[in-house]
C-alpha cells in the first residue's frame, strides 16, 4: 500500500477534489446527489496520471530519481502500467454513474489528455499546455454540460496548472529565472480570472477576493523565492507549493456561488499539506 501511495502519489488527489467544485460553481450546477461522485472520478484521473507518469519516466527516474516506486524494483513497469489503465476505467465509470452521458462528454477527452500528456507530450515543449489543458477539462467535468458559463473557471486552473507544470521541469537540475518569471505571471493571471465573474452577492465577491488573495500570497511568495534563486531545492519547493496552492484558487472560484462549497474545498490544504510530509506530490 505504500509503494502505491507513492506511485499515485495519493495524498495530492486532495488537490483536484475541488476542480469539479469550483466547475459546478461556476456553471450553476449544484454538486448533489450521484453528481459527488464526479470529484472521485477527478481524483482517479489525477491516480491514474501519476502511475503512468512513472511508468512512461522508468528509465529516466533509473538515472535521476531511483528511490521511485519502479527503479526501486518495489513495483514492475507491467504493474504500474496497469494502475494507470484501471484507474483510467474506474474515472470513466465515476463519471458515467455521476453524470451520466453529460459528464462523459469531458470525461472521455480528459481520459485521452491524461494519456497524452504522460505518453507523448510530457518530454515535449507542449508538456507544460497539455497538463493545463487536463485540468482544465477536469473543471468542466464538474460545470454539468455549462461549460460556457464555466470557462474562465477552467482557465484559471489551467493557466495555474501552465505555470506550475512549466517550472517542474527543473525539480531536478533548476530551472531558469525566465521560467520562475513566467510562472509568477501565470498566477497573477490565475488570481484575475479566480475572482472576476458573477457572484450570488456582495459577501461572496469579497470571499472570493479573500481567497484569492490568500492564493497569490501562498503561491506567488515561492515562486518569487524562485526567481530569486532558481536552484533544483527551491524550484522543487515552489512546485510542491503551486500543487497545494490549487485548494485556495479553488475555493476562490467556488465561493462566488457556495461558501459551504468553498469552505469544504479550503480543508483540504491543511491536509494535503501534512500528508506530504509522508509521501511527496511532486
Amino acid at each position: 500500500m505504500r509503494t502505491l501511495a507513492e506511485l499515485v502519489r495519493a495524498p495530492a488527489a486532495l488537490t483536484v477534489l475541488g476542480d469539479t467544485v469550483a466547475g459546478a460553481s461556476a456553471g450553476k450546477s449544484m454538486l448533489r446527489g450521484r453528481k459527488l461522485l464526479l470529484p472521485l472520478a477527478s481524483a482517479s484521473f489525477y491516480w491514474a496520471g501519476m502511475a503512468l507518469n512513472d511508468w512512461a519516466d522508468r528509465e529516466l527516474d533509473a538515472v535521476e530519481r531511483p528511490e521511485r516506486p519502479i527503479p526501486s524494483g518495489r513495483i514492475s513497469a507491467d504493474q504500474a502500467l496497469a494502475t494507470g489503465g484501471a484507474l483510467t476505467l474506474a474515472g470513466l465509470g465515476l463519471a458515467a454513474l455521476g453524470g451520466g452521458k453529460q459528464a462523459l462528454k469531458v470525461a472521455v477527452p480528459l481520459a485521452g489528455a491524461v494519456w497524452a500528456y504522460d505518453t507523448v507530450l510530457k518530454p515535449t515543449p507542449a508538456g507544460p499546455l497539455g497538463m493545463a489543458v487536463c485540468r482544465a477539462l477536469d473543471v468542466l467535468l464538474g460545470a454539468g454540460g455549462n461549460t460556457r458559463a464555466a470557462a474562465p473557471a477552467a482557465a484559471a486552473i489551467g493557466v495555474h496548472t501552465l505555470g506550475v507544470t512549466a517550472l517542474s521541469t527543473g525539480e531536478v537540475h533548476g530551472a531558469s529565472p525566465n521560467t520562475a518569471k513566467a510562472a509568477l505571471a501565470t498566477s497573477s493571471a490565475a488570481t484575475a480570472l479566480a475572482v472576476s465573474g458573477p457572484a450570488n452577492t456582495g459577501w461572496h465577491r469579497l470571499a472570493s477576493l479573500a481567497a484569492g488573495s490568500g492564493y497569490a500570497g501562498f503561491v506567488g511568495r515561492a515562486q518569487a523565492a524562485a526567481v530569486a534563486d532558481p536552484s533544483a531545492k527551491v524550484v522543487r519547493n515552489a512546485t510542491k507549493t503551486g500543487i497545494h496552492g490549487m485548494v485556495p484558487l479553488q475555493a476562490a472560484i467556488a465561493v462566488r456561488g457556495s461558501i459551504v462549497g468553498a469552505a469544504l474545498v479550503a480543508t483540504a490544504l491543511p491536509i494535503a499539506r501534512k500528508l506530504s510530509k509522508k509521501v511527496s506530490p511532486t
